[in-house]
């Protein structure tokens, strides 16, 4: 997909692929903001992921972040780094394919492992079995974004790719 004009990205990607470091740089190549999900969830709920996960359960968390997902749709100028599960939401997806280009950070499971600890900080990583089929099952999701990214590599040759692929 090049050249074509838009004023929002938002990175999607499995856990530890990268998503906030590199919507990070790219605000500051592009000069926009960065905005992380799950930063903006824990900010509102004033609770870590992890706890939201283990006091209110996933269905609780996955309402939040639907309502923060829906309060950044009128933001421009802004690239969103997903949570790995959100562009997995069904309506999520739709309205992230409508309001702005989606970029999949597209990382190999050994380097994902190697980044995202099974301490409980990631409540989803604890079981490394478990976590194997999560990431198979979500990449079917992660497809469907407008452009696919190895994001093996160095931040700074990875956003380049980005926007090479961007046509920017």
């Amino acid at each position: 997909m090049t050249g074509s004009p838009t004023d929002k990205l938002y990175l999607v990607g499995f856990m530890g692929s990268g998503k906030t470091t590199v919507a990070r740089a790219l605000s500051r190549r592009l000069g926009w903001r960065a905005v992380d999900l799950d930063e903006e969830i824990e900010r509102r709920e004033g609770q870590t992921v992890a706890q939201v996960f283990a006091e209110h359960g996933e269905g609780y968390f996955r309402k939040v972040e639907r309502e923060v997902l829906l309060a950044l749709l009128p933001a421009r100028h802004v690239i969103v780094a997903t949570g790995g599960g959100t562009f997995v939401q069904p309506a999520n997806r739709a309205d992230i394919l409508v309001d702005g280009l989606t970029v999949w950070l597209d990382a190999p499971f050994a380097r994902i492992v190697d980044r995202v600890p099974s301490d409980g900080r990631r409540p989803l990583a604890s079981d490394r079995e478990a976590f194997a089929a999560l990431f198979e099952q979500r990449r079917a999701a992660y497809r469907l974004a407008h452009v696919r990214v190895d994001a093996q590599g160095r931040v700074d040759a990875l956003v380049e790719r980005i926007l090479h692929k961007l046509g920017w």
